[in-house]
Protein backbone atom coordinates (compact mmCIF):
# COMPACT_ATOMS: atom_id res chain seq x y z
CA UNK A 1 0.00 0.00 0.00
CA UNK A 2 1.00 3.50 -1.23
CA UNK A 3 1.66 5.86 2.07
CA UNK A 4 -0.75 8.86 2.83
CA UNK A 5 0.55 12.27 1.97
CA UNK A 6 0.41 15.30 3.97
CA UNK A 7 0.33 18.69 2.79
CA UNK A 8 0.41 21.48 4.88
CA UNK A 9 3.04 24.24 5.22
CA UNK A 10 1.94 24.76 9.69
CA UNK A 11 4.79 22.15 10.45
CA UNK A 12 2.65 21.14 14.00
CA UNK A 13 -0.29 20.19 11.90
CA UNK A 14 2.40 17.87 10.32
CA UNK A 15 3.31 16.95 13.35
CA UNK A 16 0.74 16.09 14.72
CA UNK A 17 -0.93 13.53 12.06
CA UNK A 18 2.21 12.24 11.64
CA UNK A 19 2.59 11.20 14.70
CA UNK A 20 -0.88 9.49 14.77
CA UNK A 21 -0.20 7.80 11.50
CA UNK A 22 2.85 6.11 13.11
CA UNK A 23 0.60 5.05 15.75
CA UNK A 24 -1.74 3.24 13.82
CA UNK A 25 1.23 1.64 11.69
CA UNK A 26 0.12 3.97 8.47
CA UNK A 27 3.18 4.71 6.20
CA UNK A 28 2.87 8.39 5.47
CA UNK A 29 4.78 11.22 3.32
CA UNK A 30 4.97 14.62 5.01
CA UNK A 31 5.58 18.09 2.15
CA UNK A 32 5.21 21.72 2.95
CA UNK A 33 3.79 22.97 -0.18
CA UNK A 34 1.82 21.57 -2.71
CA UNK A 35 4.70 22.21 -5.65
CA UNK A 36 6.36 19.70 -3.82
CA UNK A 37 3.82 16.92 -3.81
CA UNK A 38 3.03 18.18 -7.30
CA UNK A 39 6.73 17.72 -8.52
CA UNK A 40 6.91 13.84 -6.96
CA UNK A 41 3.79 13.36 -8.75
CA UNK A 42 5.33 14.85 -11.92
CA UNK A 43 8.51 12.61 -11.54
CA UNK A 44 6.53 9.78 -12.10
CA UNK A 45 7.13 7.97 -8.67
CA UNK A 46 4.13 6.22 -7.36
CA UNK A 47 1.26 8.45 -5.82
CA UNK A 48 -0.60 8.77 -2.20
CA UNK A 49 -3.13 5.96 -1.32
CA UNK A 50 -4.54 9.38 0.36
CA UNK A 51 -4.10 12.83 0.41
CA UNK A 52 -4.65 14.85 3.05
CA UNK A 53 -3.83 18.91 2.07
CA UNK A 54 -4.49 22.07 3.85
CA UNK A 55 -6.40 24.74 1.50
CA UNK A 56 -4.57 27.75 2.09
CA UNK A 57 -0.85 27.70 1.64
CA UNK A 58 2.27 29.68 0.32
CA UNK A 59 2.25 29.05 -3.83
CA UNK A 60 -0.25 26.87 -5.06
CA UNK A 61 -3.20 26.09 -2.80
CA UNK A 62 -4.90 23.02 -2.40
CA UNK A 63 -7.60 23.45 -4.26
CA UNK A 64 -4.98 23.50 -7.33
CA UNK A 65 -3.40 20.30 -5.78
CA UNK A 66 -6.35 18.58 -5.48
CA UNK A 67 -7.69 19.33 -9.07
CA UNK A 68 -4.36 18.63 -10.59
CA UNK A 69 -4.11 15.58 -8.32
CA UNK A 70 -7.19 14.16 -9.41
CA UNK A 71 -5.84 14.97 -13.16
CA UNK A 72 -3.61 12.19 -12.47
CA UNK A 73 -5.01 9.94 -10.43
CA UNK A 74 -8.98 10.33 -10.73
CA UNK A 75 -9.75 7.91 -8.25
CA UNK A 76 -7.59 9.36 -5.28
CA UNK A 77 -9.50 10.07 -2.15
CA UNK A 78 -8.62 13.65 -1.24
CA UNK A 79 -9.21 15.30 2.06
CA UNK A 80 -8.87 18.80 2.45
CA UNK A 81 -8.08 20.66 5.72
CA UNK A 82 -8.67 24.52 6.45
CA UNK A 83 -8.74 27.09 9.47
CA UNK A 84 -10.87 29.20 7.46
CA UNK A 85 -14.25 27.36 7.40
CA UNK A 86 -16.25 29.36 4.76
CA UNK A 87 -18.88 27.96 1.98
CA UNK A 88 -17.00 28.86 -0.88
CA UNK A 89 -13.89 26.83 0.33
CA UNK A 90 -16.24 23.53 0.92
CA UNK A 91 -18.16 23.81 -2.52
CA UNK A 92 -15.14 24.36 -3.97
CA UNK A 93 -13.43 20.97 -2.35
CA UNK A 94 -16.21 19.02 -3.82
CA UNK A 95 -16.92 20.36 -6.50
CA UNK A 96 -13.27 19.21 -7.23
CA UNK A 97 -13.79 15.78 -6.39
CA UNK A 98 -12.93 16.07 -2.54
CA UNK A 99 -13.12 12.67 -0.57
CA UNK A 100 -14.31 14.91 2.80
CA UNK A 101 -13.50 18.40 3.93
CA UNK A 102 -11.92 19.02 7.63
CA UNK A 103 -12.30 22.58 9.63
CA UNK A 104 -9.65 22.91 11.09
CA UNK A 105 -8.64 22.77 14.64
CA UNK A 106 -9.70 19.33 14.45
CA UNK A 107 -10.07 16.12 16.48
CA UNK A 108 -7.29 13.76 15.93
CA UNK A 109 -9.23 10.81 16.23
CA UNK A 110 -11.44 12.47 14.10
CA UNK A 111 -9.13 12.96 11.52
CA UNK A 112 -7.94 9.37 11.69
CA UNK A 113 -11.41 7.83 11.46
CA UNK A 114 -11.84 10.05 8.42
CA UNK A 115 -8.31 8.65 7.09
CA UNK A 116 -9.22 4.74 8.19
CA UNK A 117 -12.70 5.50 5.63
CA UNK A 118 -10.46 7.17 2.95
CA UNK A 119 -7.96 4.47 2.89
CA UNK A 120 -10.82 1.85 2.59
CA UNK A 121 -12.19 3.74 -0.33
CA UNK A 122 -9.31 3.42 -1.94
CA UNK A 123 -8.64 -0.15 -1.65
CA UNK A 124 -11.54 -1.01 -2.98
CA UNK A 125 -11.73 1.45 -5.35
CA UNK A 126 -7.88 0.19 -6.49
CA UNK A 127 -9.80 -3.78 -6.21
CA UNK A 128 -12.75 -2.83 -8.69
CA UNK A 129 -10.16 -1.14 -11.26
CA UNK A 130 -8.45 -4.51 -10.75
CA UNK A 131 -11.43 -6.59 -11.19
CA UNK A 132 -12.43 -4.13 -13.82
CA UNK A 133 -9.47 -3.99 -16.30
CA UNK A 134 -7.75 -7.29 -15.63
CA UNK A 135 -10.69 -9.92 -15.57
CA UNK A 136 -10.82 -12.18 -18.89
CA UNK A 137 -13.19 -11.20 -21.64
CA UNK A 138 -15.72 -13.98 -20.41
CA UNK A 139 -15.40 -15.26 -16.62
CA UNK A 140 -15.78 -18.44 -15.13
CA UNK A 141 -14.16 -21.36 -13.61
CA UNK A 142 -16.63 -23.82 -13.70
CA UNK A 143 -14.88 -26.92 -15.66
CA UNK A 144 -17.79 -26.85 -18.55
CA UNK A 145 -16.28 -22.76 -18.73
CA UNK A 146 -13.09 -24.11 -18.93
CA UNK A 147 -14.14 -26.63 -21.94
CA UNK A 148 -15.86 -23.40 -23.49
CA UNK A 149 -12.30 -21.31 -23.29
CA UNK A 150 -10.14 -24.76 -24.19
CA UNK A 151 -12.48 -24.75 -27.27
CA UNK A 152 -12.10 -20.77 -28.53
CA UNK A 153 -8.56 -21.21 -28.23
CA UNK A 154 -8.10 -24.07 -30.35
CA UNK A 155 -10.49 -22.24 -32.89
CA UNK A 156 -8.26 -19.39 -33.04
CA UNK A 157 -6.35 -19.86 -36.56
CA UNK A 158 -10.06 -21.31 -37.35
CA UNK A 159 -12.40 -19.88 -40.39
CA UNK A 160 -14.79 -23.04 -39.51
CA UNK A 161 -18.24 -22.17 -39.44
CA UNK A 162 -19.67 -22.43 -35.24
CA UNK A 163 -22.93 -23.31 -34.01
CA UNK A 164 -23.58 -22.09 -30.33
CA UNK A 165 -25.95 -23.81 -27.78
CA UNK A 166 -27.42 -22.16 -25.19
CA UNK A 167 -30.18 -21.26 -23.09
CA UNK A 168 -31.46 -17.75 -23.29
CA UNK A 169 -28.90 -15.42 -21.15
CA UNK A 170 -26.16 -17.80 -20.85
CA UNK A 171 -23.71 -15.37 -23.02
CA UNK A 172 -23.85 -16.67 -26.82
CA UNK A 173 -22.66 -13.20 -28.67
CA UNK A 174 -20.17 -12.91 -25.65
CA UNK A 175 -18.89 -16.34 -27.01
CA UNK A 176 -19.26 -15.39 -30.48
CA UNK A 177 -17.52 -12.25 -30.19
CA UNK A 178 -14.32 -14.06 -28.44
CA UNK A 179 -14.49 -16.19 -31.29
CA UNK A 180 -14.43 -13.24 -33.74
CA UNK A 181 -11.53 -11.52 -31.37
CA UNK A 182 -9.17 -14.56 -31.42
CA UNK A 183 -9.75 -15.27 -34.95
CA UNK A 184 -7.90 -14.69 -38.47
CA UNK A 185 -10.56 -12.22 -39.28
CA UNK A 186 -9.86 -10.23 -36.50
CA UNK A 187 -9.29 -6.82 -38.11
CA UNK A 188 -12.69 -7.43 -39.83
CA UNK A 189 -16.32 -6.71 -39.21
CA UNK A 190 -18.37 -8.34 -36.43
CA UNK A 191 -21.81 -7.67 -37.34
CA UNK A 192 -24.71 -9.47 -35.27
CA UNK A 193 -28.18 -10.05 -36.39
CA UNK A 194 -31.40 -11.49 -34.03
CA UNK A 195 -33.30 -13.53 -36.76
CA UNK A 196 -36.13 -13.99 -34.38
CA UNK A 197 -36.16 -10.47 -33.43
CA UNK A 198 -36.83 -8.78 -37.22
CA UNK A 199 -40.31 -9.03 -39.21
CA UNK A 200 -39.79 -11.98 -41.35
CA UNK A 201 -40.84 -9.76 -44.77
CA UNK A 202 -37.76 -7.86 -43.51
CA UNK A 203 -35.68 -10.52 -42.53
CA UNK A 204 -34.44 -11.21 -46.22
CA UNK A 205 -33.71 -7.87 -46.77
CA UNK A 206 -31.77 -7.20 -43.77
CA UNK A 207 -29.30 -10.08 -44.09
CA UNK A 208 -28.96 -10.02 -48.01
CA UNK A 209 -29.82 -6.15 -48.92
CA UNK A 210 -31.79 -5.01 -51.75
CA UNK A 211 -31.71 -3.42 -54.95
CA UNK A 212 -33.13 0.19 -55.83
CA UNK A 213 -37.06 -0.51 -56.62
CA UNK A 214 -36.85 -3.91 -55.59
CA UNK A 215 -40.39 -3.60 -53.40
CA UNK A 216 -42.10 -0.21 -51.90
CA UNK A 217 -40.02 2.08 -50.36
CA UNK A 218 -36.52 0.89 -51.72
CA UNK A 219 -35.47 4.40 -52.48
CA UNK A 220 -31.54 3.51 -53.03
CA UNK A 221 -29.44 -0.14 -53.42
CA UNK A 222 -29.10 -1.29 -49.52
CA UNK A 223 -25.66 -3.38 -48.50
CA UNK A 224 -27.08 -6.57 -46.47
CA UNK A 225 -25.65 -7.82 -43.17
CA UNK A 226 -23.75 -10.26 -45.12
CA UNK A 227 -21.92 -7.64 -47.03
CA UNK A 228 -21.77 -5.46 -44.17
CA UNK A 229 -19.45 -8.41 -42.69
CA UNK A 230 -17.32 -9.03 -45.20
CA UNK A 231 -13.66 -10.30 -44.18
CA UNK A 232 -15.46 -10.46 -40.89
CA UNK A 233 -17.51 -12.58 -38.89
CA UNK A 234 -21.50 -12.70 -39.12
CA UNK A 235 -23.42 -13.65 -36.15
CA UNK A 236 -27.10 -15.09 -36.61
CA UNK A 237 -28.18 -15.20 -33.49
CA UNK A 238 -31.61 -17.51 -32.57
CA UNK A 239 -31.06 -19.26 -36.12
CA UNK A 240 -33.51 -22.14 -35.14
CA UNK A 241 -36.53 -19.59 -35.91
CA UNK A 242 -35.21 -18.10 -38.80
CA UNK A 243 -38.23 -18.54 -41.68
CA UNK A 244 -38.08 -22.05 -43.95
CA UNK A 245 -37.64 -19.98 -47.12
CA UNK A 246 -34.62 -18.08 -45.71
CA UNK A 247 -32.87 -21.07 -44.25
CA UNK A 248 -32.90 -22.12 -48.10
CA UNK A 249 -31.20 -19.06 -49.17
CA UNK A 250 -28.59 -19.06 -46.61
CA UNK A 251 -28.07 -22.98 -47.04
CA UNK A 252 -27.42 -21.31 -50.76
CA UNK A 253 -25.06 -18.93 -49.20
CA UNK A 254 -22.78 -21.45 -47.22
CA UNK A 255 -22.36 -23.60 -49.84
CA UNK A 256 -21.36 -21.56 -53.13
CA UNK A 257 -20.44 -18.55 -51.43
CA UNK A 258 -22.31 -16.15 -53.30
CA UNK A 259 -26.00 -14.28 -53.19
CA UNK A 260 -27.98 -12.18 -54.72
CA UNK A 261 -29.47 -8.67 -53.04
CA UNK A 262 -33.05 -8.55 -53.18
CA UNK A 263 -34.92 -7.55 -56.63
CA UNK A 264 -31.09 -7.99 -57.96
CA UNK A 265 -29.12 -10.15 -60.83
CA UNK A 266 -25.85 -10.23 -60.24
CA UNK A 267 -24.37 -12.53 -57.64
CA UNK A 268 -22.39 -11.05 -54.51
CA UNK A 269 -19.65 -12.84 -52.98
CA UNK A 270 -19.34 -13.13 -49.61
CA UNK A 271 -16.01 -13.72 -47.71
CA UNK A 272 -18.05 -14.07 -44.41
CA UNK A 273 -17.23 -16.44 -41.31
CA UNK A 274 -20.95 -17.46 -39.70
CA UNK A 275 -21.13 -18.04 -36.35
CA UNK A 276 -24.88 -19.84 -34.99
CA UNK A 277 -26.54 -19.76 -32.21
CA UNK A 278 -29.71 -20.85 -30.74
CA UNK A 279 -31.18 -21.77 -27.49
CA UNK A 280 -33.32 -24.23 -29.23
CA UNK A 281 -32.57 -27.92 -29.90
CA UNK A 282 -32.14 -27.95 -33.62
CA UNK A 283 -31.95 -31.86 -33.77
CA UNK A 284 -35.81 -31.84 -32.63
CA UNK A 285 -36.73 -28.69 -34.92
CA UNK A 286 -35.16 -30.90 -37.50
CA UNK A 287 -36.91 -34.09 -36.80
CA UNK A 288 -40.42 -31.60 -36.53
CA UNK A 289 -40.05 -30.54 -39.97
CA UNK A 290 -39.37 -27.08 -38.86
CA UNK A 291 -35.26 -26.62 -39.80
CA UNK A 292 -33.41 -28.11 -42.57
CA UNK A 293 -31.30 -30.69 -41.92
CA UNK A 294 -29.22 -29.89 -45.13
CA UNK A 295 -28.73 -26.11 -43.26
CA UNK A 296 -28.39 -27.79 -40.02
CA UNK A 297 -24.65 -30.10 -40.80
CA UNK A 298 -23.94 -27.26 -42.49
CA UNK A 299 -23.79 -24.87 -39.39
CA UNK A 300 -22.64 -28.02 -37.56
CA UNK A 301 -19.04 -27.76 -38.16
CA UNK A 302 -17.79 -27.21 -34.52
CA UNK A 303 -20.79 -27.01 -31.87
CA UNK A 304 -20.16 -25.23 -28.41
CA UNK A 305 -22.75 -26.08 -25.27
CA UNK A 306 -22.83 -23.18 -23.00
CA UNK A 307 -23.64 -24.12 -19.19
CA UNK A 308 -26.83 -22.17 -17.87
CA UNK A 309 -25.84 -20.74 -14.56
CA UNK A 310 -27.04 -23.68 -12.29
CA UNK A 311 -24.38 -25.51 -13.45
CA UNK A 312 -21.94 -23.52 -12.50
CA UNK A 313 -22.91 -22.03 -9.62
CA UNK A 314 -19.51 -21.78 -8.08
CA UNK A 315 -18.76 -18.98 -11.06
CA UNK A 316 -21.84 -16.90 -9.09
CA UNK A 317 -19.74 -14.77 -6.29
CA UNK A 318 -17.42 -14.52 -9.34
CA UNK A 319 -19.41 -12.78 -11.74
CA UNK A 320 -21.14 -11.00 -9.31
CA UNK A 321 -18.50 -9.28 -7.79
CA UNK A 322 -17.58 -8.03 -11.38
CA UNK A 323 -21.04 -6.80 -12.25
CA UNK A 324 -21.26 -5.08 -8.97
CA UNK A 325 -18.22 -3.41 -10.35
CA UNK A 326 -19.20 -2.89 -13.47
CA UNK A 327 -22.39 -0.96 -12.72
CA UNK A 328 -20.80 0.68 -9.65
CA UNK A 329 -18.16 2.41 -13.02
CA UNK A 330 -21.15 3.07 -15.04
CA UNK A 331 -23.15 4.70 -12.39
CA UNK A 332 -19.76 6.39 -10.66
CA UNK A 333 -20.62 5.20 -7.09
CA UNK A 334 -18.87 2.96 -4.65
CA UNK A 335 -19.32 -0.87 -5.28
CA UNK A 336 -21.53 -2.89 -3.26
CA UNK A 337 -20.29 -5.40 -1.47
CA UNK A 338 -22.14 -9.24 -1.16
CA UNK A 339 -22.15 -10.56 2.12
CA UNK A 340 -21.61 -14.51 2.99
CA UNK A 341 -25.19 -15.17 3.38
CA UNK A 342 -26.17 -13.43 0.27
CA UNK A 343 -23.59 -15.36 -1.90
CA UNK A 344 -24.25 -18.12 -0.37
CA UNK A 345 -28.38 -17.36 -1.06
CA UNK A 346 -27.59 -16.59 -5.02
CA UNK A 347 -25.69 -19.68 -5.07
CA UNK A 348 -28.41 -21.78 -4.43
CA UNK A 349 -30.98 -20.06 -7.07
CA UNK A 350 -31.34 -21.55 -10.52
CA UNK A 351 -31.51 -18.10 -12.53
CA UNK A 352 -33.99 -18.78 -15.19
CA UNK A 353 -32.31 -15.60 -17.22
CA UNK A 354 -28.84 -17.23 -16.12
CA UNK A 355 -25.81 -14.91 -16.24
CA UNK A 356 -28.16 -11.76 -18.18
CA UNK A 357 -30.21 -12.06 -15.22
CA UNK A 358 -27.84 -12.65 -12.69
CA UNK A 359 -25.88 -8.97 -14.39
CA UNK A 360 -29.77 -7.18 -13.90
CA UNK A 361 -29.79 -8.03 -10.42
CA UNK A 362 -26.52 -6.91 -9.70
CA UNK A 363 -27.51 -3.33 -11.24
CA UNK A 364 -30.43 -3.60 -9.08
CA UNK A 365 -28.44 -4.31 -6.24
CA UNK A 366 -26.12 -0.99 -7.07
CA UNK A 367 -29.29 1.30 -7.60
CA UNK A 368 -31.57 0.25 -4.56
CA UNK A 369 -29.58 -1.59 -2.09
CA UNK A 370 -29.09 1.16 1.02
CA UNK A 371 -25.99 0.43 2.36
CA UNK A 372 -22.62 -0.88 0.59
CA UNK A 373 -22.42 -4.11 2.64
CA UNK A 374 -25.48 -6.30 0.54
CA UNK A 375 -27.10 -8.79 2.71
CA UNK A 376 -30.19 -11.53 2.27
CA UNK A 377 -32.59 -8.73 3.72
CA UNK A 378 -31.55 -6.23 0.63
CA UNK A 379 -32.38 -8.74 -2.28
CA UNK A 380 -35.27 -8.09 -4.33
CA UNK A 381 -38.40 -9.79 -2.37
CA UNK A 382 -40.02 -11.75 -5.35
CA UNK A 383 -36.63 -13.49 -4.90
CA UNK A 384 -36.70 -14.11 -1.61
CA UNK A 385 -40.18 -15.18 -1.21
CA UNK A 386 -39.69 -17.48 -4.29
CA UNK A 387 -36.51 -19.50 -2.34
CA UNK A 388 -38.18 -21.98 0.10
CA UNK A 389 -40.33 -23.03 -3.61
CA UNK A 390 -37.33 -23.67 -5.22
CA UNK A 391 -35.47 -25.07 -2.01
CA UNK A 392 -37.98 -27.69 -1.82
CA UNK A 393 -38.36 -28.22 -5.61
CA UNK A 394 -34.88 -29.61 -5.43
CA UNK A 395 -35.44 -32.36 -2.99
CA UNK A 396 -33.48 -35.36 -3.93
CA UNK A 397 -32.09 -37.78 -1.32
CA UNK A 398 -29.91 -36.03 1.24
CA UNK A 399 -29.50 -38.89 3.15
CA UNK A 400 -27.62 -40.56 0.80
CA UNK A 401 -26.03 -37.43 -0.14
CA UNK A 402 -25.04 -37.20 3.79
CA UNK A 403 -23.51 -41.36 3.94
CA UNK A 404 -21.91 -40.75 0.88
CA UNK A 405 -19.79 -37.64 2.11
CA UNK A 406 -19.50 -38.86 5.53
CA UNK A 407 -17.76 -42.23 3.88
CA UNK A 408 -15.56 -40.12 1.64
CA UNK A 409 -14.39 -38.01 4.80
CA UNK A 410 -13.86 -40.95 7.07
CA UNK A 411 -11.10 -41.76 4.68
CA UNK A 412 -10.04 -38.07 3.29
CA UNK A 413 -10.19 -36.54 6.97
CA UNK A 414 -10.40 -39.00 9.71
CA UNK A 415 -10.42 -37.49 13.18
CA UNK A 416 -12.62 -34.50 11.96
CA UNK A 417 -15.50 -35.92 10.54
CA UNK A 418 -18.17 -35.38 13.30
CA UNK A 419 -17.33 -31.95 13.73
CA UNK A 420 -16.94 -30.95 10.28
CA UNK A 421 -20.34 -32.47 9.17
CA UNK A 422 -22.02 -30.79 12.48
CA UNK A 423 -20.78 -27.57 11.66
CA UNK A 424 -22.00 -27.25 7.97
CA UNK A 425 -25.52 -29.20 8.48
CA UNK A 426 -25.97 -26.24 11.11
CA UNK A 427 -24.83 -23.50 9.08
CA UNK A 428 -27.13 -24.55 6.29
CA UNK A 429 -29.70 -24.58 8.72
CA UNK A 430 -29.09 -21.22 10.20
CA UNK A 431 -28.53 -19.77 6.83
CA UNK A 432 -31.75 -21.24 4.83
CA UNK A 433 -33.42 -19.64 7.92
CA UNK A 434 -32.38 -16.30 7.50
CA UNK A 435 -33.13 -16.53 3.84
CA UNK A 436 -36.61 -17.05 4.42
CA UNK A 437 -37.24 -14.58 7.29
CA UNK A 438 -35.15 -11.89 5.08
CA UNK A 439 -31.77 -12.35 7.87
CA UNK A 440 -34.41 -11.54 10.32
CA UNK A 441 -32.61 -13.94 13.30
CA UNK A 442 -35.56 -14.00 15.87
CA UNK A 443 -38.16 -15.03 13.20
CA UNK A 444 -35.08 -17.72 12.13
CA UNK A 445 -34.52 -18.88 15.60
CA UNK A 446 -38.22 -19.26 16.04
CA UNK A 447 -38.61 -21.38 12.40
CA UNK A 448 -35.57 -23.28 13.60
CA UNK A 449 -36.74 -24.03 16.70
CA UNK A 450 -34.32 -22.85 18.99
CA UNK A 451 -33.36 -19.75 20.88
CA UNK A 452 -32.71 -16.48 20.15
CA UNK A 453 -29.80 -16.29 22.10
CA UNK A 454 -28.74 -19.55 20.12
CA UNK A 455 -29.08 -18.59 16.98
CA UNK A 456 -26.98 -15.32 17.79
CA UNK A 457 -23.74 -17.23 19.17
CA UNK A 458 -23.87 -19.95 16.55
CA UNK A 459 -23.63 -17.02 13.88
CA UNK A 460 -20.94 -15.93 15.66
CA UNK A 461 -19.14 -19.37 16.40
CA UNK A 462 -20.01 -20.45 12.67
CA UNK A 463 -18.69 -17.01 10.94
CA UNK A 464 -21.75 -16.86 9.34
CA UNK A 465 -21.63 -12.72 7.40
CA UNK A 466 -25.91 -12.21 7.86
CA UNK A 467 -29.06 -11.51 9.52
CA UNK A 468 -29.53 -8.65 11.92
CA UNK A 469 -31.39 -8.60 15.16
CA UNK A 470 -35.10 -7.31 15.04
CA UNK A 471 -36.06 -6.68 18.53
CA UNK A 472 -34.79 -4.05 20.91
CA UNK A 473 -33.72 -7.25 23.26
CA UNK A 474 -31.46 -9.40 21.10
Amino acid sequence: MNPVWIVDDDRSIRWVLEKALARENIAYRSFQAATEALAVLDSGAPGPQVLISDIHMPGESGLVLLHKAKERMPTLPVIIMTAYSDLDSAVAAFQGGAFEYLPKPFDVDQALDLLRRALEQSMHRAGAEEATTAVPEILGQAGSMQEVFRAIGRLSQSHATVLINGESGTGKELVARALHRHSPRREGPFIAINTAAIPRDLLESELFGHERGAFTGATNQRRGRFEQAEGGTLFLDEIGDMPAELQTRLLRVLSDGHFYRVGGHTPVKANVRVIAATHQNLEHRVRDGLFREDLFHRLNVIRLRLPPLRERREDIPLLARHFLAKSAQDLGVEPKRLSEAALKFLQQQDFAGNVRQLENLCHWLTVMAPGQLVDVADLPSDMRESAPAAAAALGGDWLSALNGEADRLLTADPGHVFDRLNRDFEKALILRALAATGGRRVEAAQLLGIGRNTITRKIQELGIDGGHADTAGE
